[in-house]
Order: structure tokens, then sequence, then C-alpha cells
């Protein structure tokens, strides 16, 4: 997840995944964009984005559900 400190949206999406992430395993990382300049540019405006297996998933808010079809898609792959 692209993210940044005191992104309200970003502790929002981070619970929802927190809560998924209990029934499928899966690695999860946080970046702070505010520590590279190339990625603030490119997410400064759109943070939180989640990210997938490298491609994007989400933007502003996690929809749980969708997640959980999302990861599913994967794991029957």
């Amino acid at each position: 997840m692209y993210s940044r400190p005191g992104c309200h949206l970003c502790d929002e999406a981070r619970d929802v995944i927190d809560r998924v992430q209990t029934r499928y395993a899966f690695d999860f990382e946080v970046v702070n964009i505010a520590e590279n300049p190339e990625l603030e540019s490119r997410y400064g405006t759109e943070i939180p984005v989640i990210h997938i297996n490298g491609n994007k998933a989400f933007k502003y808010r996690v929809d749980p559900i969708e997640l959980e079809r999302k990861l599913e898609r994967l794991w029957s792959r």
C-alpha cells in the first residue's frame, strides 16, 4: 500500500486489509511515499493506492468484499 503518515483513508484501508488478512495468507507492505519524491509525485493525490502483484487494485478506499474476490481469483489460478 502506498501511503503517508497522517492519512485517515490509509488508516481505514489498513484496517480493511488487516481484517481480510486474517482469512487469507498474503504479504503486506506499506510504502511511505513521503520518503520518495518519485512516488510522492505519482501517488500524492491518490493515496492510499493498493497494488496486488504489481497491479493497481484500489485507490482511496478498499472494499473488503472486492478485495476478497481479487484474492480468490489469485488463489484459483
